[in-house]
């Protein structure tokens, strides 16, 4: 398959660099200002180093990747809120062209969801968005394959960053402030950590499950998730639940009833969901087939480009 590649951060240049390892050529990679184009497919290598060392992927526009030629577009610009501009509109001139699209960008999907199924009941095109809910994890794959209208519930643990900050808060009795100033020396959090230590991050995937899960039915937003962060957890709280044998997480949820949840929870210390460390969870409830665990890396960049690169393996076998 031929991809335009939009975004030329951490996701969208891993897909680039493994995309031949996959069977497929990349034709156009862009960044916000810049863009490599060739039908005939770019040099990856030659573009990502120019983003390196000179800040832009080539000598092409931005638009120019989405006017060239390809098959499937992977919209991995970062996320945006309310909108959810540029991806959307990246999104509707692809399907409009009939082209396939692959998100790794949450946007379309968490906060124009139905619109997105609008524009791919009139195109060609498909839109898949695996990549977008648990890293590499298999989490839309695996309630597709069992049916939306067979998964009662899900919950589990959806952001690393918050799991690595409550992990080492109850491992070494630390506060919020010391180990968030670790996590951002060591690259698990941003310079500012609002998106995940508040729990938006986690809620977006939630939405989107809670869209998967209702189908053609109500439509979910952030603004329909109860979200509640991490960062006014205390030391001591995490020592009176390790006394209790439990630990706290950042846990998100979709009900039986439709709800969506995002908040600190009481876990037991050794349980399924108390993860450590940036791994993420999510258990998914089954009408026929129990309780299923799904656990691995929730995000990085060539991690989730793996997501990407399934869905597109799909693609290519549909």
């Amino acid at each position: 398959m031929r991809l335009a590649v939009l975004g030329a951060g951490a996701v969208g240049a891993s897909v680039a660099e493994l995309a031949a390892d996959y069977g497929h050529t990349v034709t156009a990679l862009a960044d916000s200002s810049s863009a490599a184009v060739d039908p005939e497919g770019i040099d990856v290598a030659t573009a990502l180093e120019s983003k390196r060392t000179d800040g832009v992927v080539g000598s092409a526009d931005p638009e120019d990747a989405l006017d060239g030629a390809y098959d499937v577009l992977v919209e991995a610009t970062p996320t945006t809120l309310g909108d959810a501009q540029p991806g959307f509109g990246h999104v509707r001139t692809a399907l409009e062209r009939d082209r396939h699209v692959v998100l790794a960008n949450k946007g379309p999907v968490a906060e124009r969801y139905g619109e997105v199924r609008e524009l791919e009941r009139d195109s060609e095109g498909q839109v898949l968005f695996e990549a977008t809910v648990g890293g590499a994890m298999p989490v839309l794959s695996t309630i597709d394959d069992f049916d939306p209208d067979h998964i009662t519930a899900a919950r589990g643990v959806l952001n690393g960053t918050a799991n690595f900050i409550l992990t080492r808060m109850a491992a070494e009795g630390l506060d919020y402030e010391h180990v968030l100033a670790e996590a951002q020396d060591l690259g698990v959090a941003e310079a500012d950590p609002a998106f995940d230590v508040e729990g938006t991050d986690a809620a977006l995937k939630c939405v989107i499950v809670a869209n998967v899960l209702a189908g053609n039915g109500r439509e979910y937003t952030l603004d329909d998730a109860e979200v509640q962060g991490i960062e006014d957890i205390p030391g001591s709280a995490l020592d009176l639940a390790t006394e209790d044998g439990r630990t706290v997480r950042l846990i998100g949820e979709v009900t039986a009833q439709g709800e969506v949840r995002v908040g600190p929870r009481l876990v037991p210390e050794n349980g399924t969901l108390a993860v450590t460390g940036t791994e993420n969870i999510v258990q998914l409830e089954t009408e026929h087939a129990g309780r299923l665990n799904i656990s691995g890396r929730g995000a990085g960049g060539p991690e989730t480009a793996t997501a990407v690169l399934a869905d597109v393996g799909r693609l290519d076998r549909d």
